[in-house]
């Protein structure tokens, strides 16, 4: 049975990162509620086998849908790329991630057909992305690498530190020699990181927020769909709830968001019986 169009559209993410996907769908669709899960308490799943990452994200579905979402944005590259085709088959609602509006942004914007991605280990060990990419176009080239440094180094700050723009050309240069005029940023983490890539790259080379892109493509879907909140009404509200340490969340929101949300509120996540 189709959901009301008024009810909220559920966003989870291993932590604090997918409140960038949060905050482009804000931008983009400023009058539906937002209900987000950060499974702050076992993050990262970057690092995590495929078989915990499919477990974790089946309950953190279990619990959006108990909170009667309209649909759900799978805002962690590396849930998108090891479980999302098993939870679309699970789940009777919509549900989406961000693997495949990036690649389709990656694609339009390159010139030269080589694209790079950059993300966490688990995602670029599932190879979801060039795959993807060359399934799509099978004359592009893509050229992937793990960047497990970024994300501590967004989480302490350090979004344009020098520290942080050496790292990311000791992880660059290779891809930048195998001559790549795309990037995709493969972890909603690296978007805070735009300022920084673009001083290491020498703005060379253009960038795809997987952010931005699924927020486009969630609009358009939800459209589709005539699942769309009636304009007219309250702004939305943004919800956030998390399994582990409200206060750290709270402090790190307002730089991943840049506008209020309702205070987190700690949960216990249903146990997944598969």
């Amino acid at each position: 049975m189709k959901p009301p169009a008024a009810w909220p559209i559920g966003i989870f993410d291993s932590g604090v990162g997918g409140l960038t996907v949060v905050r482009q769908i804000h931008r983009l669709l400023p009058a539906e509620d937002l209900v987000y899960l950060g499974d702050t308490a076992r993050v990262p799943y970057g690092t995590k086998s495929p078989g915990t990452v499919i477990r974790f994200a089946r309950e953190d579905m279990g619990f959006l849908l108990e909170q009667k979402v309209k649909a759900v944005v799978v805002a962690c590259n590396t849930v998108s790329a090891w479980a999302l085709p098993l939870l679309q088959q699970e789940f009777d609602l919509p549900i989406w991630g961000v693997i495949l509006p990036g690649a389709q942004s990656a694609l339009k914007r390159t010139k030269n057909r080589c694209v790079g991605v950059i993300a966490t280990s688990a995602t670029i060990q599932s190879q979801a992305y060039d795959r993807l990419l060359t399934e799509l176009n099978p004359a592009v080239r893509v050229f992937a690498k793990a960047c497990p440094l970024l994300v501590p180094l967004v989480e302490e700050g350090w979004l344009n530190h020098p520290i942080t723009i050496q790292v990311l050309r000791e992880y660059l240069d290779p891809l930048l020699r195998c001559g790549i005029d795309t990037l995709v940023l493969g972890c909603t983490h690296y978007p805070l990181l735009k300022r920084a890539l673009r001083t290491a790259c020498h703005s060379r080379i253009r960038l795809v927020d997987s952010a931005e892109s699924c927020a486009r493509f969630v609009q358009a879907r939800l459209a589709e769909l005539a699942l769309l909140r009636p304009p007219g009404g309250r702004p939305g509200r943004i919800q956030p709830y998390v399994t582990d340490e409200t206060a750290r969340f709270d402090q790190l929101s307002h730089r991943f968001l840049g506008c209020a949300t309702e205070p987190a509120v700690k949960v216990e996540l249903p146990q997944s019986s598969q």
